[in-house]
């Protein structure tokens, strides 16, 4: 069974940057880091620095650990084992230097709140009913403008985002998450239930964001390919076991089927994207989140 190692094809954002050295200004370090609930250990024996600047995806099935990473990055939940640090220190929750985007959920048609306003509680969400004063409503107002200005929603701040698409209510989100120029951006599988335009333009988007604002980006989905030519490095999360490099280090039969566990094959076409092939158990509809590399088969 051979490995197909292609070369990433250019993106929409041009070539991926050479990974970033994450020796120098790491935002997350983890040495033997472990995830896990009431005692149950999910994944562990992790070791991986994210260098400033950097795009690691995080990939693997339904119920792998991908979001549990970002959530002890948040400090929402501790770790099970091993070290974690995210700008030096132990996660906390309320680092204003992270931004988040969760897991979108479909929003209410009749949701009345405005999209400038939905971005604001990026700002002050923590604070519901203190009153601003007029420098810091000013300043806020800045702020919002400036974030739906760079996510290219400025046309619809004063709809209500519950008649807005999937792809511009994502917009929104992304945008809530970057009010405060973090350092550091949590995305939980942002392209779920977009369809593939959507999908390529919020790659595409986040890519062209980080280039301007140079944060890094930690980008937890089923599909590698709308990212592939943007993502520096891979987290594969399978079988309770992490494997971590570039995509063509992790991405192969070989890697794959050591994780698994099993005989895995991972192709590509003409147009280089990736598909994992053996694993039918892990693969559903070709229009629902799909194979564990974000593949069809």
């Amino acid at each position: 069974m051979g490995a197909a190692r292609p070369g990433r094809p250019p993106g929409p954002s041009g070539p991926a940057r050479p990974p970033a050295d994450p020796g120098s200004g790491a935002v997350i370090e983890a040495a033997g880091l472990a995830a896990g609930y009431g005692g149950r250990t999910i994944w562990s024996g992790a070791d991986f620095q994210v260098g400033a600047g950097e795009f690691l995806t995080v990939l693997g099935s339904n119920g792998a650990g991908k979001s549990t990473l970002l959530r002890m990055v948040l400090g929402l939940l501790p770790t099970a084992g091993g070290a974690l640090r995210v700008f030096g220190q132990p996660p906390r929750r309320g680092n204003p230097g992270i931004g988040y985007v969760p897991q979108r959920r479909a929003l209410d048609p009749d949701l009345s709140i405005s999209a400038e306003d939905l971005v604001g509680l990026g700002v002050d969400g923590h604070r519901w009913g203190v009153r601003l004063s007029r420098r810091n409503a000013r300043q806020r107002r800045e702020a919002v403008a400036g974030a739906l200005a760079a996510v290219g929603a400025a046309r619809y701040a004063r709809r209500a985002v519950g008649r807005l698409s999937g792809g511009e209510q994502q917009r929104l989100l992304l945008a809530q998450a970057l009010v405060t120029s973090p350092r550091l951006l949590l995305l939980d599988e942002p392209l779920a239930s977009l369809d593939l335009r959507s999908q390529q333009a919020v790659s595409q988007l986040v890519a062209e964001l980080r280039a301007q604002q140079d944060f890094a980006v930690v980008f937890v989905t089923h599909d590698i390919n709308p990212v592939l030519s943007i993502t520096d490095r891979v987290m594969y999360i399978a079988g309770g076991r992490v494997s971590v490099g570039t995509p063509d280090e992790v991405i192969t039969s070989e890697n794959l089927s050591r994780l698994y566990q099993a005989e895995v094959e991972v192709l590509s076409d003409s147009r280089g994207r990736l598909f994992v092939v053996g694993l039918e158990a892990e693969t559903v509809h070709p229009h629902s989140p799909v194979s564990p590399a974000g593949v069809q088969p």
